[in-house]
C-alpha cells in the first residue's frame, strides 16, 4: 500500500517550481493529463525480462520510477489514483542458457520454447519463468515498493490483450512500414510483428507470415523443420508479438502513461512510440537513463557478470544507500562498483540529517524526500560510516563489539539498542574493511621529515588534556604542520610569513604513514574517537616501521 504524502499548501507551492529530476518527470504527466483527461488511473510501468535473475538495473528502474510516481502524486495532492505495473516479458522465448543457473543441460534442451514453458533448473517452480517472476517479486517486497505484478503470459492467454492484438492485425502493413526501414536486408525478407507459439514444441517461432486473415484472426505460417503449414489466431496466447511492436501493443492495451528506459533502447522507444500511435494509442512519457559502468568504465552486462548485484551492495550497506546511488543523475552514466558504496551511505546520513531544518523547497531538492516517500525517519548516527571504517582500520576489528569500545568513548550514551542504525552501520564497516580495504593497504615508511613531524605531532597530543575536544586536536595537528617548512603553505587563505598555512602533503602524510591509505578522515575527530593514547601508540607503532613490516 502507498504511504501517504504529508501535504500542505507550501509545500504543494514548492513542488511546483522544484527543479528535482522526478519533478521535472511529473510535470510532464501532469501536462499529459491536462491536455487530455483519463478516467482511469495514471498507469506508471516498468518491464523485467525474466530470461535471467532480476538485477540491480531492475531495482533502479522501479526505484526512479516510484520517485516520479510520488512527485506526481504531491503535485495532484495525491488525489488523481496511479498503479505502478511491474510486467515481466515470461513469454518470450529462451534465446540462449544463463550462466548464473544450475541445470544448464536441462534449460539447453529447451531453447526457444516461452520462459513459462521451460522448466525451472532450480526445481522451486513450474517453470523458469516463474521462478524468476517469484525472485522478481520477493525483490521488490524485500524493498517495500507499492507495484502490481503483471505476466505477459497471463495477459496473453487471458484474452487482455486480444482487442489490441486484432487491431495490430488489422494494421499489420502499418506496423511493416514502421520497422521494415529499421531493418537489415536479410532480416526483412522474414521480419513478422507476429511470432506465433508452435503449438506441438511450444517453441517461439521467428518466422515469417505467409497469410494473414483479418477476419478469422489468425497467421498462416510454415515449419521451416518440416514444411508444415500452420494456421494459427494472433489472440488467446497462441502467438505473441516481436519486441518493439510487444511494448507498442502493451503500452495501448494497459494505457501506459509513463515509463522509462535506459539509453541503449532509445531506437525501441521510438519505433514503439510510432507503433503505438498507428494503434491508436499515445505513447508513454520518459525518459531515458545513462547505464552504469563497471570498475574498467565498461557497460555492465548481465551476461558477463561485471559490476555490483543487489546482494553485493546490501552486503556492505543500507538499501537506502543504494536508492541515493540511483536518485543521483539519472542522465549521467555511473561506475558501479565497490568504492561507490561509503559515500552513497555518509552522503544519505547527512541528507537525512539536514531534512528535519529544512524548507519545503530545500526538502524536495533533498534525495531523502524522494527515496522515503516524503517522510525520511529520524536517525541518530553520531559517526561516518568513513569514520567507523577507519576505527576498523586502526583497530583491525573482526566484529562489532570491539569498534562499540570506542564509540562509546565518543558518544558514552550510543548503545546498539538505542542507536540501531549505528551497530547496522558498524557491521557494514567492518565487512567492508576487512574485504576491500585491508587487502589494498599500502603502508608507507616515514622519512626523516615524515618522522620529525609524527613525533612533534605525537608530543603535541600527550600535551593536551584528557578531554581535549576534536577541534583541540586538529588545532595541534595544524601547529605542528606549519613549524615544519616542507608542510607550510604561504598560498593558502588567511595565511602569513608569522603564520602560514599548511599544505595537503602534511595531511596525506599522516594517512600514508599511519593508516596506509591516500586520504583519511579528519584527524581531530578520529584521534577523539579513536583514543588520544591510542593514537599515540599508533605513531609509534608506525615509526618503528610494524605497520611496513607486517
Amino acid at each position: 500500500m502507498l504511504p501517504a504524502l504529508p501535504i500542505t499548501p507550501a509545500l504543494l507551492e514548492a513542488a511546483r517550481v522544484s527543479t528535482a529530476w522526478p519533478f521535472e518527470e511529473a510535470k510532464k504527466l501532469v501536462a499529459r493529463l491536462e491536455k487530455t483527461p483519463k478516467d482511469g488511473p495514471i498507469i506508471f510501468e516498468t518491464g523485467y525480462g525474466p530470461s535471467g535473475l532480476p538485477h540491480i538495473g531492475t531495482f533502479g528502474e522501479v526505484a526512479r520510477t516510484t520517485m516520479v510516481r510520488n512527485a506526481f502524486r504531491l503535485l495532484t495532492e495525491d488525489k488523481v489514483p496511479t498503479r505502478l505495473v511491474a510486467f515481466s516479458d515470461d513469454l518470450d522465448g529462451l534465446r540462449k542458457v544463463p550462466d548464473n543457473v544450475p541445470n544448464k543441460e536441462l534449460l539447453a534442451q529447451h531453447l526457444g520454447r516461452a520462459l513459462t514453458a521451460v522448466p525451472d533448473p532450480f526445481g522451486t517452480h513450474d517453470s523458469f519463468g516463474a521462478h524468476n517472476n517469484a525472485r522478481l517479486r520477493g525483490f521488490l517486497d524485500q524493498f517495500g515498493f507499492d507495484y502490481e505484478f503483471v505476466s505477459s503470459t497471463a495477459m496473453y492467454r487471458s484474452g487482455a490483450f486480444d482487442a489490441t492484438l486484432m487491431t495490430a492485425l488489422e494494421r499489420f502493413d502499418a506496423i511493416q512500414a514502421i520497422m521494415l526501414p529499421t531493418l537489415g536486408e536479410e532480416r526483412r525478407a522474414t521480419y513478422s510483428p507476429f511470432l506465433p507459439i508452435h503449438p506441438e514444441s511450444g517453441v517461439v517461432m521467428q518466422v515469417p507470415v505467409e497469410e494473414r486473415n483479418v477476419a478469422k484472426g489468425t497467421i498462416v505460417w510454415r515449419d521451416p523443420a518440416s514444411g508444415t503449414r500452420y494456421e494459427t489466431p494472433v489472440t488467446g496466447g497462441h502467438a505473441k508479438m516481436q519486441w518493439k511492436p510487444d511494448w507498442a501493443m502493451r503500452w495501448t492495451a494497459l494505457g501506459v502513461d509513463y515509463e522509462m528506459a535506459g539509453k541503449d533502447l532509445i531506437d525501441s522507444v521510438t519505433q514503439s512510440g510510432k507503433i503505438c500511435r498507428a494503434l491508436g494509442g499515445t505513447p508513454p512519457e520518459g525518459f531515458n537513463y545513462e547505464l552504469f559502468l563497471d570498475e574498467n568504465g565498461q557497460k555492465i552486462s548481465k551476461s558477463k557478470g561485471n559490476g555490483l548485484t543487489i546482494e553485493d551492495w546490501l552486503a556492505y550497506a543500507s538499501p537506502e544507500s543504494l536508492s541515493l546511488f540511483m536518485y543521483q543523475n539519472p542522465k549521467s552514466a555511473k561506475r558501479l562498483y565497490f568504492d561507490v558504496i561509503p559515500r552513497n551511505v555518509d552522503d544519505y546520513l547527512t541528507f537525512v540529517e539536514k531534512f528535519p531544518a529544512q524548507d519545503d523547497k530545500a526538502r524536495l531538492m533533498n534525495p531523502a524526500w524522494h527515496i522515503h516517500s516524503g517522510a525520511p525517519p529520524a536517525v541518530e548516527v553520531p559517526i561516518s560510516f568513513s569514520m567507523l571504517m577507519n576505527l576498523v582500520s586502526v583497530s583491525n576489528a573482526p566484529e562489532t563489539s570491539v569498534l562499540w569500545g570506542f564509540i562509546r568513548r565518543y558518544a558514552p550514551d550510543a548503545s546498539p539498542e538505542k542507536n540501531p542504525k549505528l551497530d547496522e552501520l558498524a557491521g557494514y564497516a567492518v565487512r567492508y574493511f576487512h574485504d576491500f580495504v585491508k587487502p589494498t593497504k599500502v603502508y608507507k615508511a616515514a622519512d626523516e621529515v615524515e618522522r620529525e613531524a609524527l613525533e612533534a605531532l605525537a608530543a603535541a597530543i600527550m600535551a593536551l588534556p584528557k578531554d581535549a575536544s576534536a577541534e583541540d586536536v586538529q588545532g595541534a595537528v595544524y601547529d605542528v604542520g606549519r613549524a615544519i617548512p616542507r608542510y607550510q603553505d604561504l598560498k593558502a587563505k588567511g595565511a602569513t610569513p608569522e603564520k602560514p598555512g599548511v599544505s595537503a602533503e602534511w595531511f596525506s602524510a599522516i594517512y600514508k604513514v599511519l593508516l596506509g591509505q591516500e586520504k583519511g578522515p579528519r584527524f581531530g575527530s578520529f584521534a577523539v574517537l579513536y583514543g588520544l593514547d591510542e593514537t599515540r601508540a599508533l605513531i609509534r607503532k608506525a615509526l618503528a616501521g610494524e605497520f611496513v613490516k607486517g
